[in-house]
């Protein structure tokens, strides 16, 4: 199959797992030679248990690490193949339909620090399973270009959701939180601002084998630790300046064990779940009253939008700014950053730039992602 670009209508498919290492929402999209983008259906394919703890154990350095990352990759693919079939089936197209697949992989490091950023998901595999180009690895070009690799999710909402007249900030709340920054005029940027969903998950897990706290019900019957939100919000990350990413290899249950044991009290667990929704919400909050002081309008997505406790306490701190799921705006916050790496791979395809240096810190606009074509 030619990867040479159409001026046709074409559809697309986006892959996403992210750092809530939770499963694959996979997404078709329609997209016009103009670059507008119509959601089609959404499918999700959970992760195993025993898939996910391998990845999760799979962020620390262990004893024959390389071999059992590329077999989990190898499972990744089979598992993302799984989910274009469930999405193919569900929208009764074939392959032949479809131009491309946006994969964004399954991170397991990422060290913009010292120059490098992992995602598995064996690419080549994934081609000869689906039968249909694939597009990944879209964060090693923005690295080597001098940025972070991350965010890249902004260069799509500055496509689609960008208003003439209105300052508008899009806040994704994954296992990471990340904002964009949307003015009506001016540079677009986008960074990661900490923990979202990742520190709460992996402490209701450790407490309640749940994979997450719904609606932050538990979260929301405990009481904030000043002392333990105080310690928690001096994190080095927390203090730096944009442009900047982050994942679990900053925020970790570990890492939340280790700030716990310098505490001179024992917190009831349910109040330090309180604690880590306060922690997720001021960090974000602190960030969009610093950087984006004209914003007027914030839109969630991701799976962070579910949680109602969460939500209540950002419109809280942010009024009154309007605060309102991305939903309003069209499209589906489950959705969102699947439809994204959709897009991506159209950008890929047609040799257009994919990354916005005012986002991820590279020395300019770059084409992204590696091609496997059929």
């Amino acid at each position: 199959m030619s990867t040479a670009p159409s001026n046709e209508t074409e559809r697309y498919i986006g892959l996403m797992s992210g750092t809530s290492l939770d499963g694959i929402d996979a997404v078709l999209a329609e997209i016009t030679r103009e670059g507008t983008t119509r959601f089609i259906a959404g499918h999700y394919l959970p992760y195993p248990q025993s898939l996910r703890q391998r990845l999760i154990g799979l962020h620390v350095p262990q004893n024959d690490e390389i071999h059992l990352a590329a077999l989990a990759a190898k499972e990744l693919a089979h598992l993302y193949a799984d989910a274009i079939n469930g999405l193919l089936e569900k929208t009764s197209h074939s392959p032949r339909q479809v131009r491309a697949i946006g994969c964004h992989g399954q991170t397991l490091r990422h060290r913009p620090d010292v120059g490098y950023t992992l995602q598995i998901g064996d690419a080549a595999l994934l081609t000869e399973l689906s039968g249909i180009t694939v597009v990944a690895n879209f964060r090693s070009r923005d690295l080597a270009a001098g940025g972070q690799g991350a965010p890249l999710v902004p260069a799509f909402h500055a496509h689609v959701l960008r208003h003439p007249s209105i300052h508008r900030v899009i806040v994704n709340i994954g296992g990471i939180a990340n904002i964009t920054d949307l003015p009506p005029s001016g540079p677009v940027r986008g960074w990661d601002t900490g923990p979202g969903n990742m520190l709460m998950d992996a402490w209701i897990q450790a407490h309640h084998e749940a994979r997450y706290d719904k609606a932050g019900a538990w979260a929301h019957s405990g009481t904030v630790n000043t002392a333990l939100l105080d310690r928690l919000l001096t994190h080095e990350y927390l203090h730096l300046p944009p442009p900047k990413s982050t994942g679990r290899d900053e925020f970790h249950l570990a890492y939340l064990k280790t700030v716990l044991g310098t505490l001179s009290v024992v917190i009831n667990p349910v109040d330090v779940q309180a604690t880590l929704l306060e922690l997720t919400a001021q960090s974000l909050c602190r960030a969009i009253k610093q950087e984006c002081r004209s914003a007027q309008e914030i839109y969630i997505c991701g799976g962070g939008v579910h949680n109602d406790a969460l939500l209540t306490r950002i419109a809280t701190l942010l009024a009154p700014m309007l605060v309102n799921s991305t939903a309003v705006l069209g499209i589906d916050p489950d959705w969102m950053e699947a439809l994204a790496f959709a897009w991506l791979a159209r950008q890929t395809l047609h040799g257009l730039p994919g990354n916005l240096p005012e986002a991820t810190g590279a020395s300019g606009e770059r084409i992204l992602g590696a091609v496997y074509p059929v």
